[in-house]
């Protein structure tokens, strides 16, 4: 009987192990190729994501990658215009910036006194906010002008909502399709980060009205 409880204890324990593997295998899959969850440190996204969001990042929409690699296995789409990207900082590959896509390969971004142009057109900025009436010339920096430049065939050129406070494209260049880790997806949890962690005021500052909502 001893030996029989041990064995049937034994058994059961494996099982355990297996399911447990079997779940960590499963949610490092979809890590890896399907979603990923991230979070909004900053508000150079504001106000389409705010500081606090936590956000799924769809990674399957662009293509299926080689994991610990930018190479693409599987393509699906490219990242269009408007579209909200997660991709590695081209200046330190070990961080991921989120923005908005403004102009791809083979277009022609310019920057003049804050209005954008692609292609010499004047570019529909539905999400584009401006909070500072001064206009920052060429000679100070490069954020209310900028170019023309053309995007390399392999980029894309990127802006934060927030115009005149986001570290963008403007600043440091372009990001290359190959560091793009996926499109933002969906809110799935926002509070007030710089609140105390544990205070009743943390508690009240979740947004429970974008929770569930679609980044757009």
């Amino acid at each position: 009987m001893r030996t029989t409880k041990t064995s049937q204890n034994g058994s059961a324990l494996w099982e355990n192990i297996q399911a447990i593997c079997i779940a960590l295998l499963l949610a490092l899959f979809i890590r890896t190729f399907i979603v990923q969850a991230f979070k909004i440190p900053s508000g150079s996204m504001l106000p389409t994501l705010q500081i606090g969001d936590h956000i799924l990042v769809n990674k399957f929409i662009y293509g299926v990658k080689l994991p610990f690699t930018n190479t693409t296995l599987i393509p699906v789409s490219q990242p269009e215009v408007n579209d909200i990207i997660v991709f590695e900082f081209p200046v330190d590959p070990k961080l991921d910036y989120i923005k908005r896509v403004i102009a791809v390969g083979g277009d022609e971004i310019e920057i003049r006194d804050k209005k954008v142009f692609v292609n010499k057109k004047p570019f529909v900025d539905t999400h584009g906010v401006f909070t500072d009436p001064l206009v920052h010339p060429a000679s100070l920096d490069s954020r209310d002008n900028f170019g023309p430049v053309t995007v390399p065939t392999d980029s894309l050129f990127v802006m934060g909502d927030n115009r005149d406070n986001s570290f963008d494209g403007r600043f440091w260049g372009f990001v290359k399709l190959d560091a793009v880790r996926g499109e933002a997806w969906r809110i799935y949890w926002s509070w007030d980060v710089r609140l105390p962690l544990v205070s009743m005021e943390r508690l009240q500052s979740i947004r429970w009205n974008r929770i569930g909502d679609a980044v757009q």
